[in-house]
């Protein structure tokens, strides 16, 4: 089970919002908030790879802890990929600099499924490491552990990297589909396995990213994706941490997307969150929305917006302030800083 959270790290503000409690602020993280953006983070990384960074407790403890110094965010997120525990249990995928995810022999078949093996606690010592050195270290401030969507994940692996429109996936899915979900339900083994260690290890919320989830009609999403991510979440339940539910363009899936099982749903920027609290239909935290595009359009035009996404956030029974996407690796650290600071400043929630 989950270790007791002490009580300076159980009144975070970002906990607080997302049980849909009352925190003196509004709380603010940013995805991809550790990475690209900090040239502290491109310094240490200089001659590792990815994938190695990944594996090295002292890196992964340095960079998750970076954007917290930096910015003076309400949570942690854990320096990790979607992709690294199949990595771990000896799946042949790479991360490829400014590509992402690549699979070196895409799944297509029941041959290719059974290489999808379960990852256990052996497989990611250095995840466990690393969690248990970044909560001593973090305080009162929350870790967010985090693994990849089944669908998402299962993207990749089915298209070989990346993709637009999800071709390979969607024919999968219709033409063969106890293939696909033989393949989902094996990663959302995966997902469940490597939440679980983050939990175990301390970690105090968990999010899963359904990042490309957007892509998928409402019927789809519902007959092929959702029974797989309820599991995770129905799973990872008993730790009795905040689960968030992620994805992008998902604004026709938001209320499928909090019945598989989301505390918190994020939104991303094309819904505003009145709206998306309308649509969740349950009452329930949400998680975002400012569009990433704009942290370039100066600050004039990032004032108003911040005090629109706060106002209509009152329309849920709590709102984490994120973007509505990750963190561009050309943004500007100090736009970022200056966001949470105003936050915490001109905003206490109703």
């Amino acid at each position: 089970m989950a270790p007791t959270l002490p009580s300076s790290l159980d009144r975070s503000a970002y906990l607080l919002a997302a049980r849909g409690e009352r925190p003196p602020h509004t709380p603010v993280w940013f995805m991809r908030q550790a990475g690209r953006a900090l040239p502290e983070y491109r310094k240490v990384r200089e001659g590792v790879s990815m994938l190695e960074s990944l594996t090295r407790p002292d890196l992964v403890v340095e960079i998750t802890l970076q954007p917290v110094r930096r910015y003076g965010v309400d949570a942690a997120i854990f320096y990790s990929d979607i992709v690294a525990p199949l990595k771990s249990a000896g799946f042949d995928i790479d991360i490829k600099p400014g590509v992402g995810p690549v699979v070196a022999d895409p799944i297509r078949d029941a041959e290719g499924v059974g290489r999808v093996r379960p990852v256990t606690p052996a497989d990611v010592p250095y995840t466990t490491e690393a969690v248990q050195q970044l909560v001593s270290e973090l305080g009162g401030t929350p870790l967010i552990g985090f693994a990849g969507a089944p669908f998402t994940v299962a993207s990749y692996l089915v298209e070989g990297g990346p993709s637009k429109d999800f071709a390979k996936t969607k024919a999968m899915m219709h033409g063969n589909p106890e293939l696909w979900h033989a393949l989902a339900d094996r990663l959302a083994d995966v997902a469940i396995a490597y939440l679980a260690v983050q939990v175990e290890a301390g970690a105090s919320a968990i999010q899963l990213f359904d990042s490309w989830a957007g892509g998928l009609s409402p019927r789809d999403y519902e007959r092929f994706v959702l029974p797989h991510t309820a599991r995770v979440f129905e799973a990872i339940k008993q730790y009795d941490v905040p689960r968030v539910h992620f994805g992008v363009n998902t604004g026709e899936l938001l209320g499928l997307m909090s019945a598989a099982g989301a505390d918190v749903v994020g939104v991303d920027w094309r819904v505003p969150l009145d709206e998306a609290v309308r649509r969740i239909g349950t009452p329930k935290p949400v998680q975002g929305n400012l569009d990433p595009a704009l942290l370039f359009a100066g600050w004039d035009a990032i004032e108003p917006e911040i005090d629109r996404i706060l106002a209509e956030g009152k329309a849920a029974p709590g709102h984490i302030f994120n973007l509505g996407h990750g963190v561009p690796p050309d943004a500007d650290p100090d736009v970022l800083r200056r966001i949470t600071q105003y936050v915490h400043s001109a905003h206490v929630p109703a």
